[in-house]
C-alpha cells in the first residue's frame, strides 16, 4: 500500500496536535512531516514522536523552512498561525505569521509539478464572520465577512483564506473552524474571557472531532465535488451554546459557582465579538463523519478529568468544593476584568472611547447594561433569518453566466467587469470593481460561495506597516447592500464611524 505523505503545520498546538494523534493511528497509511518551531516546550513534545514523524525545524514565515515541507507531499495540512488572546497582543507579529504562512504555503504548491500538486487543507476560523448578535445569530459559508473591529486575528484569517483559495492551486479546501473544547481551556484566565457578549453564540467542536477531522480529510476515498469549497466546523446541534449556558457548563465541570455568583454582568461586552451557530456544519460530517455525538453535559465533565490539568482544578471537580466560596472567586475575577489595557473594566475606568465604542456602542450604554436579575438567560431562538448571498442558489452551477456575476457584484455595490465569462466555470479568475472604485481579480468560487470581496477595502489599521486601512464598515454598508444586512442592521446607529489605530 502506497502511503500518503502529509505535511502538517502547527503540530504543536491544539487542534494540530490532536490531528498528529490521529494521523498516527494508521502508521501503514501514513507519512507524515510537520513543521515547528525549535522551542524548548516543541522539542519536548515532539522527542517521543521521532521515530514515527519526521520533523523539520523551522517557521512558517520562512519561504525555504515551508518548500521543504511541500516538497513531495500529497496534501498540506495548513492548521499553525497565531491565535487568541496572543494575537490580540501582537497583531503585528499575527500577519507575518498568518498571512506570510498563507503566502509561502500558496507559492511552495505551485512551485510543484503540475502532475504531483499537493491538495491544500486550510483550517480558517470563525471570528472571520464578525458580529453575528440576534437576530443573526444564524449563519453559513458564503455570508459577509466584516471582521470585528480590533479583531486582528479574524483580519489575518480572511486575508490568509483569500491569498490560497484565489490562487491556480488546484485541489483546496477552506474548514472554518468554531471554538475548540480542549481540556485546558478549563484554566485560561485571561481578559479575553470577557470579551464575548452573554447571549452570544458558538456552535462548538471538540479537539477530538477536530483531530478526526484533519485524518479523515486525507483519505483517498473523500469525493472529487469535497474539494474546492469552504465548510463550516461544529460538533453539532448539542454543542450550540450561547456564551451564558458554555459559562455555566464549564464552571460546573470544575465545581466552581453559577456565574452569577462570582461574575457582574456588565463585566462582559455586549457586541463586537464574533461567533454564530451554523446552519450548514452538518454537510461536513456528512463528507467526512468526524462527530462522536457525546452528549455535551457530559463531555465537559470529561474535560475536567484530564490528567493534563492542574491538580487544584481536578480537586475543585471531584469534590466541588468551590463552590462553597464564591466570595473567594469573585475578587480574582474582578482583578481579572480590572488587567490593564485589555480588562473590559480598564477600558471603562480609564475612559478608553474607542474600546468602549466598540464593544459597549458608549459609555451611557455600559451603564444600562441590566443585571443579573434582569438580563435574559434563555437559550436563543432557533429560528434562523438566511441572508441573501446575491444569486440564485437553487441555479445548477452549471448554468451560471457572466449576467449571474454581474447581478452578485451589483448586490455587493460593485460591478462585474469581466464581459464574458464560459458557462458554469467558476474557477477562472474576472474582473471586479467595489464601489470605492478598486479593482480586484477573483474567481465566481472565491466571491459567491466564499464571502470574499474587495481586498483593498478590508482593514489594515496599524500604523507602523504601510498603507493603514481602518475598519469602516459603516460607510461601507450605505454602498453594499451584501454587508449591510448584517452589519449596517445591527450598527446602523454608528453613522460614519471609523475604527482605526489605537493606543492601549
Amino acid at each position: 500500500m502506497v502511503k500518503t505523505k502529509i505535511f502538517l503545520t502547527g503540530a504543536t498546538g491544539t487542534m494540530g496536535s490532536q490531528g498528529m494523534k490521529e494521523i498516527l493511528r494508521y502508521p501503514d497509511r501514513y507519512e507524515l512531516t510537520v513543521l515547528a518551531r525549535p522551542s524548548r516546550k516543541n522539542h519536548k513534545m515532539l522527542a517521543p514522536l521521532k521515530d514515527k514523524i519526521k520533523v523539520l525545524w523551522g517557521d512558517l514565515r520562512n519561504y525555504d523552512d515551508v518548500l521543504r515541507g511541500v516538497n513531495g507531499c500529497d496534501i498540506v495540512l495548513h492548521v499553525g498561525g497565531m491565535v487568541s488572546p496572543k494575537a490580540d497582543y501582537k497583531p503585528i507579529e499575527t500577519r507575518e505569521t498568518n498571512i506570510g504562512a498563507a503566502i509561502n504555503i500558496r507559492n511552495a504548491v505551485l512551485a510543484q509539478p503540475l502532475d504531483h500538486q499537493p491538495k491544500v487543507v486550510y483550517i480558517g476560523s470563525v471570528a472571520q464572520m464578525g458580529d453575528r448578535r440576534e437576530p443573526f445569530h444564524w449563519g453559513r459559508t458564503g455570508d459577509p465577512m466584516p471582521v470585528s473591529p480590533y479583531d486582528h486575528y479574524g483580519v489575518t484569517k480572511v486575508m490568509a483564506e483569500y491569498i490560497l483559495t484565489n490562487s491556480p492551486i488546484k485541489r483546496w479546501v477552506c474548514l472554518r473552524q468554531s471554538g475548540i473544547l480542549y481540556p485546558t481551556i478549563l484554566k485560561n484566565f485571561d481578559p479575553i474571557m470577557f470579551h464575548v457578549p452573554i447571549r452570544g453564540v458558538l456552535e462548538w467542536a471538540t479537539v477530538e472531532d477536530s483531530g478526526r477531522l484533519l485524518e479523515r480529510v486525507c483519505r483517498p476515498e473523500v469525493p472529487d465535488d469535497f474539494w474546492n469549497n469552504y465548510y463550516n466546523i461544529g460538533s453539532g446541534a448539542a454543542y450550540r451554546l450561547n456564551n451564558y449556558e458554555f459559562e455555566c457548563l464549564i464552571l460546573d465541570a470544575v465545581g466552581c459557582p453559577r456565574p452569577e455568583r462570582i461574575f457582574n454582568a456588565n463585566w462582559f461586552i455586549t457586541r463586537n465579538f464574533h461567533g454564530m451557530w451554523y446552519l450548514d456544519s452538518d454537510r461536513l460530517e456528512k463528507y467526512l463523519h468526524f462527530r462522536a455525538n457525546i452528549p455535551v453535559k457530559e463531555y465537559f465533565h470529561r474535560l475536567a478529568k484530564s490528567p493534563t490539568l492542574p491538580w487544584g482544578i481536578r480537586f475543585s471537580a471531584r469534590t466541588r468544593i468551590a463552590k462553597l466560596f464564591p466570595h473567594l472567586i469573585k475578587p480574582a475575577m474582578r482583578w481579572m476584568a480590572n488587567r490593564p489595557k485589555y480588562g473590559t473594566q480598564w477600558w471603562i475606568k480609564h475612559n478608553v472611547e474607542p474600546r468602549i465604542h466598540a464593544f459597549y456602542g458608549s459609555k451611557e450604554a455600559y451603564q444600562q447594561i441590566p443585571d443579573w436579575k434582569h438580563t435574559d438567560l434563555g437559550h436563543n431562538s432557533n429560528e434562523a433569518i438566511v441572508l441573501n448571498h446575491g444569486y440564485d442558489e437553487n441555479k445548477p452551477k452549471e448554468d451560471f453566466t457572466i449576467e449571474d456575476m454581474q447581478r452578485a457584484a451589483a448586490f455587493r455595490g460593485g460591478k462585474c467587469l469581466s464581459t464574458e465569462m464560459k458557462q458554469g466555470d467558476w474557477d477562472t479568475p474576472l474582473l471586479w470593481q467595489c464601489a470605492e472604485g478598486h479593482t480586484f481579480e477573483a474567481s465566481p468560487r472565491v466571491i459567491l460561495l466564499g464571502g470574499h470581496w474587495c481586498p483593498q477595502c478590508f482593514p489594515w489599521p496599524y500604523k507602523d506597516v504601510e498603507d493603514p486601512r481602518p475598519w469602516q464598515w459603516d460607510r461601507i454598508a450605505k454602498e453594499n447592500p451584501f454587508i449591510a444586512q448584517v452589519w449596517g442592521k445591527l450598527h446602523g446607529k454608528d453613522e460614519d464611524n471609523v475604527y482605526g489605530p489605537e493606543v492601549l
